[in-house]
């Protein structure tokens, strides 16, 4: 059951977005809602600003590292106010986090603590990075104990879910949040099977049927042919649906450290939050 929940905040739009997902889960779930800053190392440390002050010929680098950390936790102190404010004004149950490190490491340290992680598509540095999804993110993914929940850059209220179901491990994992957060939402859910073979395909839409028939919530369920990954964002796309679950690493099998090419597929082109369990 979905009770606590963890957003990190950096002030980005990502993050505005990943918090309203998180304000209206929390508020739905009468949960208790974590919101956590980081001072990230890697801005405060950076060997580009050291290499700076050496090229200067002086050495104002501890007085420059102090400055830096005073500058980045008086922006974190105002980020968390005004996530205090917000969650006052919603009149939902709150905790904050000041941490220091490497931002995805101490979003997944932090994750013990919650049963769920909300997280943006990107971060404040989004123009730097390549691609669909931010490295944090992408990291967070691979290696996050809790469920994530990948927001989109907008929110959205989420009206049908889709659930991708292989008859996987991380895929029944996937299941069990669609089913418990459906219920506590009041949501419909669609279950989309896809498998090569008609008999395995039937085999997993029973799998399915059987598990989710002691839930109190509207089922749909589809069987398609195809690659997994191109069939699922085709679904999301045509047919409207606003939030995804899929375990990840599910589909596929990967070498270690590597997102499943399904998994990765449909992050980076999903028009929709996605919902991630192993």
């Amino acid at each position: 059951m979905i009770k606590n929940i963890l957003v990190p905040l950096d002030g980005s739009e990502h993050s505005r977005a990943a918090l309203d997902y998180a304000v209206w889960i929390t508020k739905k779930s009468d949960g208790t809602l974590f919101g956590q800053h980081i001072l990230d190392t890697i801005s405060i440390e950076g060997t580009f600003f050291h290499d700076i002050s050496g090229s200067l010929g002086f050495e104002p680098y501890l007085d420059f590292w102090s400055k830096m950390r005073e500058i980045l936790e008086e922006r974190g102190k105002a980020i968390l106010e005004d996530f205090v404010a917000r969650c006052e004004k919603e009149r939902i149950r709150y905790t904050t986090f000041l941490d220091m490190g490497l931002i995805a490491n101490e979003i997944c340290d932090r994750a013990k603590v919650a049963d769920l992680v909300v997280i943006g598509h990107r971060g404040v540095n989004e123009e730097f990075s390549t691609g669909l999804l931010g490295t944090t993110a992408e990291t967070i993914t691979r290696k996050c104990p809790r469920p994530v929940f990948v927001s989109t850059k907008e929110f959205k209220t989420i009206e049908r879910p889709l659930l991708a179901y292989d008859g996987s491990q991380r895929a029944a994992s996937a299941m069990e949040s669609a089913a418990e957060l459906c219920t506590v939402l009041k949501l419909p859910l669609t279950v989309l099977v896809i498998a090569k073979e008609d008999s395995l395909a039937q085999a997993n839409l029973q799998q399915a049927r059987s598990y989710l028939s002691s839930y109190s919530i509207d089922v749909k369920y589809e069987s398609a042919r195809g690659y997994p990954e191109q069939k699922i964002v085709e679904y999301l796309v045509n047919l409207n649906h606003d939030l995804l679950f899929i375990g990840a690493y599910g589909h596929r099998r990967i070498i270690k450290m590597v997102l499943g090419s399904t998994t990765e597929y449909v992050l980076r082109n999903s028009p929709c939050p996605v919902f991630l369990t192993r």
